[in-house]
């Protein structure tokens, strides 16, 4: 019986509650013989406070099959996924499928894993034929899913970019840093080691027992530290959201570790799995940012260890949770007073890290693939990133039918408003709130132009001005 708890965990929570008083019943009972099958986690979530399973049954721990068993599984079941899907499956499909399952989809173990991999292959392999035969002069059955099917289908369902590299995507990698840059404003250095790593895994040089790169990056406040993630996440995946961050402040104490990989059995909460071993699960091509690490608890600090040396955490299920496909990146204020005086100059970096190496131990440093310090951004610096920001309001005014053009005095008064040159880029939203969209919107509320107009915007006596 494939997946017995579905009918155990009471009448609230049993997936089929009408099976479950027969099936208890066939357990008390000597003439039936019962085998069922469950994972691990859902035993200990449901079935271990089932008595009558708890009392009367056996249990047999089936370990994952290995990469060379999955292989010849996948040779027994070839001749009827063929058949269901009417294409013929490369012998080179079947080993891909296999070592692509065991390193991308860790949350389905082998041969479990492979299987699914392969049907979903051979499922766009089937869809491609049928879309090019409604096109074609002249009907063909010769469909043939080989390893390339396989990586792509591996693509689809995980979005890790594992196909070959074609033209098109070897150039966008060359120009990484070109691209980044283009959001990175005044970190050069910082932008250089980050694509260095991810360019290096992306041609496969890399370690396949550890995460892709271990960065710490120092510098003060508004410098871009965590815009720089988010970059690196949207240039990987196409979308910012898609960055695991974590705030190390909330991690303070010996128990957060609970919190990070998830309790074990018996203790509350252990249910609801961890916070950064859950989403890594899910998907293990990842940005992971800690920010702020130097405020974590010195158990949460072995935990990073364990990932950046070993590549791999087990959660509190005992669920292995693989980071070999993930960049760590980590963020500290340690040094900042440092960092952020111009008149210090390369001293700075000494006395930084002076700092960081009185507070972290020599083996979690160790194992930092580089510490990468940010620059304090001077006016030009700011100025550019000012010119990135009033892209989104050019945008926002254009969502009105409005054309905004701002001139350059204009953004040399708004940078000029920052107050507080230390805290960087952080105070450029918050000024161009005040002082350029709040205003704005008083002047279309009054002006109300129409469609099309372009909106001038200005210095005056006493601010901005705004003039179509």
């Amino acid at each position: 019986m494939p997946d017995i708890h579905r009918f155990f965990g009471g009448a609230l929570y049993a997936e089929l509650p009408q099976g479950a008083k027969p099936l208890q019943r066939a357990f008390f009972g000597t003439d039936v013989t019962v085998v069922g099958t469950t994972t691990q986690e859902l035993y200990d979530g449901r079935l271990s406070k089932a008595m009558p399973v708890v009392q009367h049954s056996r249990v047999l721990r089936v370990p994952p099959a290995s990469e060379d068993e999955t292989v010849e599984i996948l040779r027994a079941i070839k001749p009827s996924v063929e058949q269901e899907y009417a294409i013929a499956i490369a012998d080179d499909g079947l080993p891909v499928a296999a070592s692509m399952a065991k390193r991308y989809l860790p949350a389905q173990p082998l041969p479990g894993g492979a299987v699914h991999l392969l049907h979903r292959a051979c499922a766009l392999v089937r869809m491609s034929t049928q879309e090019n035969l409604a096109f074609a002069s002249q009907a063909s059955d010769d469909a043939v899913l080989d390893a390339d099917d396989v990586t792509l289908a591996l693509s689809r369902m995980t979005g890790i970019p594992v196909t070959r590299l074609g033209v098109d995507e070897r150039s966008r990698y060359a120009r990484m840093v070109e691209h980044i840059q283009q959001r990175i404003i005044g970190q050069d250095e910082a932008v250089l080691a980050l694509s260095r790593a991810v360019k290096t895994a992306r041609v496969g040089l890399k370690d396949p027992g550890r995460p892709i790169g271990s960065f710490l990056f120092l510098g003060p406040t508004g410098v871009g530290k965590t815009e720089l993630s988010k970059a690196l996440a949207e240039f990987l995946f196409a979308s910012e959201e898609t960055l695991v961050a974590i705030d190390m402040s909330e991690y303070m104490d010996e128990s957060a570790v609970n919190r990070l990989i998830g309790a074990p059995p018996g203790y509350v909460g252990y249910e609801g799995g961890g916070q950064l071993t859950d989403r890594v699960l899910q998907s293990p091509y990842a940005v992971v940012l800690f920010d702020e690490v130097e405020k974590a608890h010195p158990r949460v600090l072995d935990v990073l260890l364990q990932v950046m040396d070993e590549g791999r955490l087990t959660d509190g299920k005992g669920r292995q949770a693989s980071f070999s496909e993930a960049i760590i990146l980590m963020t500290s204020n340690l040094g900042a007073g440092y960092l952020g005086d111009p008149e210090l100059g390369e001293a700075a970096r000494e006395m930084a890290m002076r700092e960081v190496k009185n507070h972290f131990r020599p083996e979690f440093l160790n194992r930092l693939d580089e510490i990468i310090f940010f620059n304090r951004l001077g006016d030009e610096d700011l100025l550019q990133i000012l010119n990135l920001l009033l892209k989104r309001e050019v945008t926002l005014a254009s969502g009105r039918g409005l054309a905004l053009s701002v001139s350059d005095d204009a953004r040399h008064w708004l940078v000029a408003q920052n107050e507080h040159p230390e805290w960087g880029a952080r105070p450029l939203r918050r000024i161009i709130q005040r002082h350029l969209r709040e205003p704005l919107a008083d002047f279309l509320l009054t002006a109300d132009p129409p469609a099309g107009t372009t909106v001038h915007v200005d210095v005056g006596e006493s601010g901005l001005t705004f003039a179509t």
